[in-house]
This record gives C-alpha cells, sequence and structure tokens, in this order.
C-alpha cells in the first residue's frame, strides 16, 4: 500500500522498501514483517509490491534536489539553475571555465560507482529484475501482475529518459546481466542511437499505459498511472522534435510528439486530472498558488509524496520536503529565503498578459509589483505582504534580542533596507540593514512559488511547525509534482505548434492563463497564429512564467539551444549545423541569446528624501508610519492606495550584485549535448564517447554521434 502523508524511506533493503510505501503508525512499526532476506519478492504480492516500492525510493524526484545522478533539478540555485534566468551566481556551465571529461564539476549521471544502488543502470536492472520475474510469478494474479509490471516499465523508462535527454543515445538493456558471467560481451553493451533509445522508452510507457489504472484511490494514491505513462511520453516525444536533437525540424518529430500529448491529455481528463482550481481562480493567483500545497491536487500527475511525522527509529528528516523551510525569512523561523533575480522580476507578464514594454500598462522598476500578471504574487515576496503561517516563534524571543516579531498568522515581510553611508548605498556589492529581525540577514525580493502559505491553505497546513532555529518548516509533507497537468497541457501546445495546429497551441496557452483569472483572450493575439515562430516564443515564455522554481527552465533553454541559438554547432561536426529554425533558434524566436548576459539582485531601500540612516543599531525609520501588510487572498493592490503611496513615496529599487561583474553568461556549444566523464569510459572502453568531448580510451575527441539516426 502506498500511504499519502506518511511516506517513509530512501533505502534499497526490502524492509525499508516496505517502510518508504505502507503506513508509518506505531502499531504498524510492531507489527512489521521482514522482508530483507526474501530470496524471491515476486513470490507473493507483500513482497512483491514492497521490491516495487524500493524502485519508488530510488528513483522519485527530490523537492529540493540539485541535478545529479540521484536527482533531477527541482527548483533549488544548482548548477543548471544557475545557468538561467531563475538565479544569480554564475554555474560552471556558464562562468567561462571549460570543462573536460576528467572534470569533477562536469554533469555525469551515466556512472556514478558500481553499487547497485547508487548509479541509474542499477535502478534499471532492479526494473529489468521486476519485468523479468513477475511474469513467470505463480503467487500473483493477473491483475496483481499488471499494476505491478506497469509500474516497472513506467521507472525504467523514466532513468532512460533522464539518461537520454543529458547525453544522447546510451546502451539499451532489458535484461538482468550476471557480472559473474564469462560472457563478457554479453555485458558490454553499445550506445544505442537516441532515436532507438527514444522509441525504446515511448514503447515502455505505451506498456505501462496498458497495465496501470487511470487512477489510484485509498492508500495506493501517489503511485503512477496511465495517464503519467502518456505524459512522460509526450515528455519524451517534445525531447527529440526539439532544436537540440531536431536541427532540421523534422515535422513528422512534431506530429508523434503531438499525437503522444494529446493522448495523454486525454487519458489523464478522464482519470480526473486537470486544472487545479481552474473554475475558482481567486484573487492574485490563489487558486492557482493552493495547489502546490493540495495533497490530492488534481494537477498532481508523476508526484513525490512527503511525511511531517516526528524523527524516530525507522523515519528520516529526508523524507520531509525541504522546500517550505528553504525559502521562509529568518525572523519566521525559516532557513533564510532565496533570493529571485531582477532578471525574473523584470520579465513577467503585466496584468493584461503582455510583456513589459508591451503591455498598456506602464511598467515602473521601482514599482514593479504593480499591476502583473496575478502569478507574480504567488512566485515572489517583497515589502508590504502578508506571508502567513500556523507557528509562533515569538516564544524564542529574548528581553535583548526581538528576532521574530510576529505570531504565524500575524506575519507581514518587510524586507525594505537602509544604509549607513550614501557610499554603500550607491555601491552593488553593498547590502545593508533590514528592520523586524531580518537585520543582515534579509533576501531583496523572495522566492514564493510553491508555499505552503496560511491564507490559501489555513485549514489543513502539511508542515509541524517547530521552534529549532532556522528549522521551523523543515516538517512539511508538501508534494513535489514532477510533472503536472500544466506542464502536459503546455508540452501538447509546443508539439501542436511544431506539428501546424496553430489555434490548437493558441487555446491551450489560453486555458492556462485563465485558470489564474485571465479572460478575453488573454493578452495572447490571435495574430500568434498565422506566425509559427512567435507563437512558439510565446509558448516557451509561457512555460517560463507557469512553470518558474519548478526546475524546468534549464531544460527549456537546452532544448531550444537559447544561449547562443544553436551558432556553434558546426564548429563541432557540420553536420550538426541547424538547417530549420532558419539556422538560429533566438532569432527564429526573436529573443536575445542568453549568453553576454548578467543576473542581478534587487532590493527596495529607504528613500533619500527620508535621509540616508541606519546601522546595526538604529531604528526601523518606516516602522511607526508604514500602513498595514497586504492580504493576497482578500485584496488586489488596487484596492490599497496607502500602500501603493508609501511603495511610490518612501521606497525606491537598489539593483545589486549577482553575478561576479566582471564576467557575463557563457555557455560553450557542446555543453548543450554532454559527453561521457572519464570514470564511465574506465568502467566500460567499449564505450564510444560523444563527439566534441574528449576520449581517454582512444586519444582524441569522441566519434559517438548523438544525432544520427
Amino acid at each position: 500500500m502506498m500511504n499519502t502523508r506518511k511516506i517513509i524511506g530512501s533505502a534499497t533493503a526490502l524492509l525499508a522498501a516496505a517502510l518508504i510505501l505502507t503506513g508509518c503508525s506505531d502499531q504498524f512499526l510492531e507489527d512489521k514483517k521482514d522482508y530483507s532476506k526474501v530470496t524471491d519478492p515476486y513470490s507473493n504480492y507483500a513482497t512483491a509490491e514492497a521490491a516495487i516500492d524500493g524502485i519508488y525510493a530510488l528513483a522519485l524526484s527530490n523537492s529540493v534536489g540539485s541535478f545529479g545522478w540521484k536527482s533531477s533539478s527541482a527548483g533549488s540555485s544548482d548548477i543548471y539553475s544557475q545557468s538561467t534566468e531563475e538565479y544569480s551566481g554564475l554555474s560552471v556551465l556558464v562562468d567561462g571555465t571549460i570543462l573536460t571529461t576528467t572534470h569533477n564539476d562536469l554533469p555525469g549521471i551515466f556512472y556514478n560507482e558500481r553499487k547497485t544502488s547508487n548509479n541509474l543502470y542499477g535502478w534499471i536492472l532492479s526494473c529489468n529484475d521486476a519485468i523479468e520475474s513477475i511474469p513467470a510469478s505463480s503467487g500473483l494474479t493477473q491483475e496483481q501482475k499488471d499494476k505491478l509490471m506497469g509500474q516497472a516499465y513506467f521507472f525504467r523508462a523514466w532513468v532512460y529518459y533522464r539518461l537520454v535527454k543529458e547525453l544522447g543515445g546510451v546502451p539499451i538493456v532489458t535484461k538482468v546481466q550476471n557480472p559473474i558471467s564469462a560472457e563478457v560481451e554479453a555485458l558490454t553493451i553499445p550506445r544505442s542511437t537516441t532515436k532507438e533509445c527514444v522509441d525504446f522508452i515511448c514503447e515502455d510507457l505505451q506498456i505501462a499505459s496498458t497495465l496501470l489504472p487511470a487512477s489510484w484511490g485509498g492508500n495506493d494514491y501517489g503511485r503512477v498511472t496511465s495517464g503519467a505513462a502518456l505524459a512522460l511520453q509526450g515528455r519524451t516525444r517534445l525531447l527529440y522534435a526539439s532544436p537540440v536533437f531536431n536541427r532540421g525540424d523534422n515535422k513528422d518529430r512534431w506530429e508523434l510528439a503531438y499525437q503522444a500529448n494529446k493522448s495523454a491529455i486525454a487519458t489523464l481528463t478522464a482519470g480526473g486530472f486537470g486544472l487545479a482550481s481552474s473554475d475558482a481562480p481567486g484573487l492574485n493567483a490563489t487558486g492557482w498558488g493552493r495547489m502546490f500545497s493540495d495533497f490530492y491536487s488534481k494537477e498532481a500527475v508523476f508526484v513525490t509524496l512527503y511525511n511531517n511525522v516526528n524523527k524516530g527509529t525507522n523515519t528520516s528528516p529526508n523524507l520531509w520536503n525541504g522546500w517550505e523551510n528553504a525559502i521562509r525569512p529568518t525572523n519566521a523561523n525559516g532557513g533564510g529565503g532565496k533570493n529571485t533575480t531582477d532578471l525574473m522580476i523584470d520579465m513577467f507578464p503585466m496584468a493584461d498578459g503582455k510583456k513589459p514594454g508591451q503591455s498598456s500598462y506602464t511598467y515602473n522598476k521601482n514599482r514593479f509589483m504593480m499591476n502583473r500578471d496575478p502569478r507574480f504574487y504567488r512566485t515572489f515576496a517583497f515589502p508590504g505582504v502578508y506571508w502567513k503561517f500556523s507557528g509562533d516563534p515569538t516564544t524564542s524571543n529574548t528581553a535583548s534580542s526581538i528576532a521574530y516579531p510576529y505570531k504565524g498568522n500575524d506575519y507581514a515581510l518587510w524586507n525594505y533596507t537602509w544604509y549607513d553611508t550614501a557610499e554603500k548605498r550607491a555601491a552593488m556589492d553593498q547590502s545593508g540593514y533590514s528592520g523586524d529581525g531580518l537585520a543582515e540577514n534579509y533576501k531583496g525580493v523572495y522566492i514564493r512559488k510553491r508555499t505552503d502559505d496560511l491564507d490559501i491553505n489555513n485549514a489543513t497546513p502539511l508542515y509541524v511547525y517547530k521552534l529549532d532555529k532556522g528549522n521551523g518548516f523543515e516538517q512539511s509533507a508538501s508534494p513535489y509534482m514532477e510533472i503536472r497537468y500544466a506542464e502536459v497541457l503546455l508540452n501538447l501546445a509546443e508539439s501542436a505548434c511544431g506539428a501546424g495546429y496553430y489555434n490548437e497551441a493558441l487555446e491551450a496557452l489560453r486555458d492556462i492563463r485563465k485558470r489564474v483569472g485571465y479572460t478575453g483572450d488573454c493578452g495572447l493575439d490571435n495574430a500568434l497564429a498565422s506566425d509559427r515562430g512567435a507563437l512558439f516564443a510565446a509558448i516557451l515564455y509561457e512555460r517560463q512564467i507557469e512553470l518558474a522554481y519548478e526546475g524546468k527552465r534549464f531544460d527549456d533553454m537546452r532544448r531550444w539551444m537559447l544561449w547562443d541559438g544553436g551558432v556553434g554547432q558546426a564548429s563541432l561536426q557540420p553536420t550538426w549545423a541547424l538547417t530549420g529554425f532558419n539556422g538560429n533558434t533566438c532569432s527564429y524566436l526573436g529573443v536575445k541569446p542568453f549568453n553576454g548576459s548578467r543576473r542581478g539582485l534587487l532590493e527596495l531601500c529607504v528613500t533619500v528624501k527620508n535621509g540616508v540612516v541606519g546601522n546595526a543599531s538604529a531604528a526601523d525609520p518606516y516602522k511607526d508610519t508604514r500602513p498595514v501588510a497586504w492580504n493576497l487572498a482578500t485584496q488586489t493592490l488596487s484596492d490599497r492606495s496607502d500602500l501603493v503611496t508609501f511603495y511610490t513615496d518612501g521606497l525606491v529599487r537598489k539593483d545589486r550584485k549577482g553575478d561576479d561583474l566582471t564576467k557575463t553568461v557563457s555557455y560553450q556549444p557542446q555543453y548543450y549535448i554532454v559527453g561521457l566523464k572519464s570514470n564511465a569510459q574506465s568502467n566500460n572502453p567499449t564505450l564510444e564517447q560523444t563527439i566534441g568531448w574528449l576520449d581517454i580510451i582512444k586519444g582524441g575527441t569522441g566519434t559517438f554521434d548523438p544525432l544520427a539516426e
């Protein structure tokens, strides 16, 4: 059984796997059976389910995971997201460093170590074992076999998808290999073409879709479904249709992606999935924001579930969702928060759905919070907004230190700043001082996305608030959606555009926006349906807004080669030059290449006319005169003329250093499809290295072509 809020674990033993996906009451822990010595786990349903549950424990995405062999990028500031607009701090991929296959910082997921549980091919082995063993079991009914097999096929495809997205073609292993075998050739499988891998993944997912139910009930909620299988198939087809693998803009690939995503939408809809709160957007995208802390959201297609149970012998804090704690400010007893960038703030749509500078609303950078897309207010937090929670940190205050000024139900963010000298205030590399206990530990504009906000989830917050310093929200059970319905709809829109179904693509975009309160054409002109490049650009822009801080932006930028438009590919291999998309994806889309950009931070400072005031001991200049904070769930900013006046007269924007001021983003042409790290070739000398990357076995550069069919 797969329990909802009490999923425990990260282990490979069957006993631990049983704990991961089974109820974790004290009584259960007393009555648990020891499956760790079972030699044939597929002889009965209890141990067979535990074995499959072990695959979930290994392969599910991590809500705060940094990119690596073990986890996809999920919205934190890792090597991938720091290569996009979402975070500053130049990652090694964009700081001008020329990575080689022997470089420790080269992203490498093909090979980690020989230990089965610490290697993606070890995870594939577990799936292969299930796929081989289950059909022959005499202790399972056909219905049980189907459900177990469907999950094994799904996760085998999921692991291969992760490999192919990074590397192109990889060896396809479909049987349990015997490492003791004298037949060495049987163990050394060459890399298949990217097309063969994509077809293999999609075939596995097609099989999974026929074996899995449309939805699971009760304690099995959270398991993968037929719709999830088809959604991943659609994502895979879209990857292969995208410019990074489809340099000639082959329309057949777009058609396959379109059909796959259309089938996914139909199956998901039939299974009860859809856009969350589409009939009740609320003010300021309240309904949209709620889905991230809704344990049973209809939006959750492929989801990782967490617990909020107390630590104990058989539990681990790693199965708490750490995102809530990471984004909360220190004066709420959170982990300190995450800074967004100036690029993110300045690129979000205005309230009419148009980009700043193209909108009927004038964009004023000093008052960046005015007249924005509803999702802006659920993605970022800035001075003057409530960000309530269930808890009371004020009991930790002392007579000499008021670090926590608010009870959770009253918490307001007032992170404006002041400086002790005019020179510091003017300097981009200097930070200031903020009140309400934040002191020097403030963020200019906080990332608020995916928060469990009391004003939209006041009945059932999914965290257990704690008074441990800096860890108030760590015990959170908020789910993490690796694939949600909106992404599938956006995948459909993009593949429909590629295949020539322009009106269908445009309507899918409008459906995404209507869910947060847009009406009419939703700021998306009908003329988009007659301009393929502009429609593609609108879809990618919508993805950037809708899926911000969910670990998707780097993949989109790589698929569309948005750092340089793909213009450097011919230098790696003449046949790699783009012959479609007018030879340059950026010019085709009408967007500026991201190479050459520099990301900064921003904050709102006390205005000059109020004097340059403050230091660590100075009083907050506005504490006694500032207006009441803004309740996003019940008010629009137009309802708050007093707050607008405060923003206008009392605060001014300061742009601060984010990236190194002596550097700009510089992503290298060979990074779009990475090579095998040297440890992978050392472990298997027969592996062919990718073109453009050093081959440590043969010398020179690689010969494997991930674009060849």
